[in-house]
């Protein structure tokens, strides 16, 4: 699995309602509309920012709050390519790798905003393209590629009538 596109760079302890507001969660089901306010609360108009297969790049805790699956669900419906972190909450992880979300634990320090990535998940390597450095990247396990490959855990079922650890 390989992605490239530009660092928006957040900080430390983002929740879930940071991601999606609360006042929007609810109003409604179409994904594609709450992916117009991912991330407003802590950059307004970042959905227009944001291009297709761009980056989320945050601290440590990123996902932390509420366990609803919409967080991960309307960052990924805002074309965003993963969401790269120095750790993330349990729930949130699971939750955006179940929903077809990469994510990836990394050390975000060398990375600024703007810069462009390149991330190979099956390497373990993101290549910081504008300083021409390699950072490693806590592989996932296999099991959790094919999941994403596949587009998320229901996908995944639909097409291996379960789970395929092949």
């Amino acid at each position: 699995m390989y992605f490239k596109g530009k660092a928006h760079k957040f900080g430390d302890d983002v929740n879930t309602d940071y991601i999606i507001s609360g006042k929007y969660k609810f109003k409604t089901l179409d994904m594609k509309e709450l992916a117009k306010h991912v991330m407003e609360d802590l950059e307004p108009g970042f959905y227009q920012k944001v291009a297709v297969g761009d980056f989320i790049v945050a601290g440590s805790n990123f996902g932390c709050g509420s366990s609803r699956e919409q967080a991960p669900l309307a960052i990924k419906y805002a074309d965003v390519g993963a969401v790269l972190a120095r750790s993330f909450a349990r729930i949130f992880y699971r939750n955006a790798i179940n929903t077809g979300l990469p994510v990836v634990e990394c050390d975000t320090a060398q990375i600024e905003a703007g810069d462009e990535l390149s991330i190979d998940l099956e390497a373990g390597v993101i290549n910081n393209r504008s300083k021409g450095t390699l950072i490693p990247v806590k592989p996932l396990p296999a099991v959790m590629i094919k999941i994403l490959k596949d587009g998320g855990l229901a996908p995944h079922f639909r097409k291996h009538g379960g789970f395929n650890f092949d």
